[in-house]
């Protein structure tokens, strides 16, 4: 199948990016350069100008009143919204739409191209670029984990230019089917949802998909991949391999099918890349399995026993409850009001994140800062 973007790829931008790409090996980048530069310029621009305009029109109590840290936070999860939404309905098209993709053997599964999986490539890598960007700049805020994931994942998909498993593109983007539970579950808490039943199914759902598609799913497809790519390596031929029921049905003809999946086939599968693609996968699967545990744990502090967790009262002074989204150490307010010992309900004293002067990145500083309950407390006094 091929490209379904409406706008082909500039010749003069293809031919810039052409010399860098043979250096690297990233032979169909040109073919999609401009793809990934659009899909970051969408993030970017969500999260710098949409997400803020939009947040202080429809919470305008709520969002203004945060500190620079859960702004920063607030932004990113809208973004992760934008993005996770997005790219799954193109990916699920693309798997069901593209009868090239579908018709191919193991050979085409490592070697093959169809522009529509490169599609799905660059706006996932655009995605990854961004995440990459705004990781680097905010590192003490996300945590080594999230950069690691970041760093993996636009590997791996960068690898699909290549081409190598641009198959599994759209396949493995499917772990995003779950984004967009967790980041309604973040919402939850700081629209102080945190506990209510919107939260409550949204849970079930959010455990359920990332069960499911980043667990099951994942796993399964990862060893379907490490048994391609192992047999890539033992046997060294980039022969495709047609698929009889599609060629039967007059679906696909053999002399373009060869031509168009397998004309940037390359000659075997090098070690180096097979054990920094396996290497970079089961990172990205190590952290899924670690986040699941962590996601149940935080899940359950927000309900009652037995099912939950969450204490009846919490003192001043206790950590701040953590929610680890996709490796973001985020740092949420309890539900519970808190107490100050001096001046009472709706204060709490905290180290706040304060945007640098040059307001590229977040810095630490010691502040007081009035909690949203503090309206609600003295209008009920």
């Amino acid at each position: 199948m091929h490209d379904p973007f409406p706008f082909p790829p500039p010749a003069k931008l293809s031919a810039a990016i052409q010399p860098w790409a043979e250096k690297l090996g990233l032979h169909t980048l040109p073919l999609h350069f401009h793809e990934v530069a659009f899909a970051f310029t969408i993030y970017h621009l969500t999260n710098r100008v949409l997400a803020p305009a939009l947040s202080r029109h429809y919470f305008p109590t709520i969002y203004p009143n945060f500190n620079a840290r859960t702004k920063l936070n607030w932004d990113v999860h809208i973004v992760s919204f934008v993005q996770s939404t997005m790219i799954c309905a193109m990916a699920l098209w693309v798997m069901w739409k593209d009868e090239e993709r579908a018709a191919m053997g193991w050979r085409e599964k490592v070697w093959g191209y169809t522009g529509a999986s490169g599609l799905i490539q660059a706006f996932a890598g655009g995605y990854f670029v961004w995440d990459l960007y705004i990781t680097l700049q905010n590192v003490q805020i996300f945590g080594l984990g999230m950069l690691a994931h970041a760093v993996s994942a636009l590997f791996v998909f960068s690898l699909g230019f290549r081409p190598f498993l641009n198959y599994y593109g759209p396949t493995f983007i499917l772990y995003e089917l779950s984004s967009p539970f967790l980041n309604i579950h973040w919402f939850c808490d700081k629209l102080n949802m945190t506990g209510s039943k919107v939260q409550l199914y949204n849970g079930i759902l959010l455990l359920t998909t990332f069960f499911s598609c980043r667990l099951c799913w994942g796993s399964y497809h990862s060893v379907r991949v490490f048994a391609e790519v192992w047999k890539a390596i033992a046997l060294g031929n980039v022969q495709p391999e047609f698929s009889v029921e599609a060629l039967d049905d007059g679906k696909i003809g053999g002399k373009s099918y060869e031509s168009d999946i397998m004309m940037f086939a390359g000659e075997g599968v090098p070690l180096w890349l097979a054990m920094a693609y396996l290497a970079s996968n089961l990172v990205l699967n190590g952290l899924n399995w670690y986040w699941f545990g962590k996601m149940i744990e935080t899940l359950r502090k927000r309900f009652d026993p037995p099912l939950g967790t969450r204490k009846a009262e919490q003192k001043v002074g206790d950590e701040r409850e953590k929610v680890l989204v996709e490796g973001t150490d985020v740092q949420s307010m309890p539900a519970t009001p808190l107490v100050h010992p001096v001046k009472g309900e709706g204060y709490i004293d905290a180290m706040v994140m304060e945007k640098s002067p040059g307001g590229h990145h977040l810095a630490v500083g010691k502040t007081e800062v009035r909690n949203r309950n503090t309206q609600r407390a003295a209008t009920a006094a």
